[in-house]
């Protein structure tokens, strides 16, 4: 195992904080860019793939022997910043596929799916991650990679692995030949036996014209 990450130095851009904040900072540009909307046709797929490189520093996070800060108590970032607009932007852009079913815990016997927003989801995982690069950005690196490593573990992860799920369940159904039925939306609001009976109104035709064109497949024929 190589040295705790608090003994390394940033201006090596080997250096296991470095990668792990260039990935960080990465994310959070590309979907900032993605919710401006200027690329609709290319929104799910470019997430799809932003979400995965995300995991990957996730997954050296996870992996990493337990990450303690310098100091004892945790430095104040100042007030967070506001997501709503950017997880608005992003609803709007990824209606009507945007609701999907998630399992929270898949190791809790007989778990019932309920209905989650990619949307919330990303904008969620934005707002860890800003918190680890506000004292990455003050120079407090062990502080920032024990935050990144301890929200990875307990609701960035799961939650970015739940968005990636959903989005590559979308790519799959356009790839495959095998779009949705129409699809009005699952309800965010209602409960979980009534999820299934949601899927069915406009999310076939959405996805063969939103994604297979990025992908450079034709439209499925009706």
């Amino acid at each position: 195992m190589s040295d705790t990450p608090e003994h390394t130095s940033v201006s090596n851009p080997d250096d296991f904080a470095v990668q792990i904040s260039d990935q960080v900072e990465s994310f959070i540009l590309a979907v900032t860019e993605v919710a401006k909307g200027d690329d609709p046709d290319s929104a799910v797929p470019y997430l799809l793939l932003e979400v995965s490189q995300l995991l990957l520093a996730g997954g050296r996070l996870g992996a990493h022997e337990d990450i303690v800060p310098e100091e004892r108590y945790e430095a104040d970032t100042g007030p967070e910043p506001d997501v709503d607009e950017l997880r608005e932007k992003l609803a709007t852009l990824l209606d009507p596929v945007d609701v999907y079913s998630e399992v929270f815990d898949p190791y809790v016997p007989r778990s019932a799916p309920v209905a989650c927003r990619i949307s919330d989801d990303l904008a969620d995982v934005l707002t860890d991650l800003r918190h680890g690069m506000a004292h990455y950005s003050a120079g407090r690196v062990s502080e920032a990679l024990w935050w990144w490593q301890f929200s990875y573990l307990s609701n960035w992860g799961p939650t970015a692995s739940a968005a990636l799920r959903a989005l590559q369940s979308l790519v799959a159904h356009v790839r495959l030949d095998t779009p949705l039925d129409e699809l009005d939306g699952l309800d965010t609001d209602s409960n979980a036996e009534n999820d299934d009976k949601e899927l069915e109104r406009e999310a076939g035709a959405v996805m063969a014209a939103e994604i297979a064109a990025p992908l450079g497949l034709k439209p499925t024929r009706s």
